[in-house]
């Protein structure tokens, strides 16, 4: 064979074997989604590609067979047509044997390099590129390809399977998708630019819904403006001027005892009509829903569309009241800072090493403002105020402080034993190898 005629063939070798390299790696990178939407505009190569990802043995066995047999057939090639010119040239300067050796290995480097580059990295980078592109123009190579070495890829095949049998290893892909793939593809969107920052987190934050407990979005026992039963209409009246809001729980005594709730448009109608507010009148209290403080946000969305209501009383295991929440609480739980929210923030950045933290601000709230993971024993509390006491083991006074993951978390102001102000520092890299509760 002529050198032309060995150049010829090499360059052949390294195209098929470039094909091949192409077919097996689009088929493992193209996207189930996106060839599904192929097949639904009417592409046929799509179904295709999706019949040999649902069976790829056979596709697979195909691929090494051309590979290891191109790989072998470019050696030999190579090597004959190379080696003795290689030869002839070392021996101007080196003995007969030395030559012989040094142009065998001139030879296997060139060939190897332009399988390497050619035949391997190229074609690869450019399947992973485009995968379901590069999938929808092989497949039908293939598929003949796997028509035509049917009975050898049968015999490989089988003893694979086998193989795989005995170690009980599995044979198709898992292709369905969870919530951290679809995270995962979002953040990806993100860094890409396709996505903004804020859509991000708001789909993050619809995901979080079924971990975070009602606790987290709820307003506390003692934020919470109610009525009692024998209010006058005159008290009822000034409740409403002086906190404002959309629903009143109404009590028997105290606000353990609730009875139901009244709607301020209700109340409004009424004073508007001048008829008279009596809250011991049926028709204008509502029953209220009742729900556990350990449900999540989810379970509470699945609670409001059963009962159709957006307002419910969370109570503990003791069956006291320890706050109320809307569906509006909840909704503001995923839009996070895409809407203007009318009361003060609950996390308020000082300068670029400090925040000033509300105790009741939720645990993942706070991790996404300090860049953190997670924090220690993080099943025992769904607060910040929480963590500050399973960390303290006791309830916390002013002053008080705990250092954890390069932050000292310091008490400003304890209202009857209610964590008010956390103020949250930034350490620096000595401080921040201890992680430890201090007390004055």
């Amino acid at each position: 064979m002529s050198l032309s005629q060995s150049l010829f063939t090499i360059a052949l070798l390294i195209a098929l074997s470039a094909f091949f390299s192409m077919a097996e790696i689009s088929l493992a990178a193209s996207r189930r989604m996106r060839l599904r939407q192929l097949a639904d505009e009417g592409d046929p190569r799509a179904e295709r590609v999706m019949r040999m990802q649902d069976q790829p043995g056979y596709y697979f066995t195909v691929v090494q067979i051309g590979q290891n047999a191109i790989a072998i057939l470019g050696g030999i090639v190579g090597e004959g047509a190379f080696s003795p010119h290689f030869t002839r040239i070392f021996e101007l300067w080196f003995a007969a044997n030395t030559a012989a050796t040094l142009g065998f290995l001139t030879s296997f480097f060139i060939i190897t390099s332009l399988f390497i580059v050619f035949a391997d990295l190229i074609p690869k980078r450019l399947s992973m590129a485009e995968s379901e592109a590069v999938a929808l123009r092989v497949a039908a190579p293939m598929q003949w390809c796997m028509s035509l070495f049917k009975p050898i890829v049968w015999l490989y095949s089988r003893t694979t399977d086998l193989l795989f049998k005995l170690l009980s290893l599995p044979t198709q892909r898992d292709e369905r998708i969870t919530s951290d793939d679809i995270l995962a593809m979002t953040e990806a969107g993100a860094r890409a630019g396709m996505l903004a920052q804020r859509e991000q987190q708001m789909i993050a934050n619809v995901f979080e819904l079924d971990s975070r407990t009602v606790s987290s979005a709820m307003t506390l026992r003692d934020r919470v403006a109610y009525f009692l039963r024998d209010d006058t209409e005159e008290v009822v009246r000034l409740r409403i001027a002086a906190e404002p809001f959309s629903t009143y729980p109404v009590c028997d005594g105290d606000i353990d005892h609730i009875i139901g709730y009244v709607d301020a448009k209700d109340l409004f109608q009424r004073a508007l009509t001048n008829q008279p507010i009596s809250l011991r009148d049926e028709t204008l209290v509502h029953k209220a829903l009742v729900v556990p403080d350990r449900l999540t946000l989810t379970e509470v969305l699945d609670q409001f569309r059963q009962v159709h209501e957006d307002f419910a009383i969370i109570i503990n295991e003791y069956s006291l009241v320890v706050g109320v929440v809307t569906l509006n609480d909840v909704m503001s739980t995923v839009m996070g800072d895409m809407v203007d929210m009318e009361y003060e923030e609950q996390i308020v950045r000082r300068d670029a090493s400090s925040w000033l933290i509300d105790g009741v601000t939720p645990v993942g709230d706070v991790l996404r403002a300090l860049s953190l993971d997670s924090l220690p024993h993080d099943d025992e509390y769904d607060t910040l105020g929480g963590f500050l006491m399973v960390m303290l083991r006791r309830v916390p006074r002013r002053t008080d402080s705990v250092n954890w993951g390069g932050y000292k978390f310091e008490v400003l102001d304890v209202d009857s034993y209610r964590i008010d102000q956390v103020m949250v520092s930034r350490l620096g890299s000595e401080a921040a190898t201890t992680d430890t509760p201090s007390a004055p």
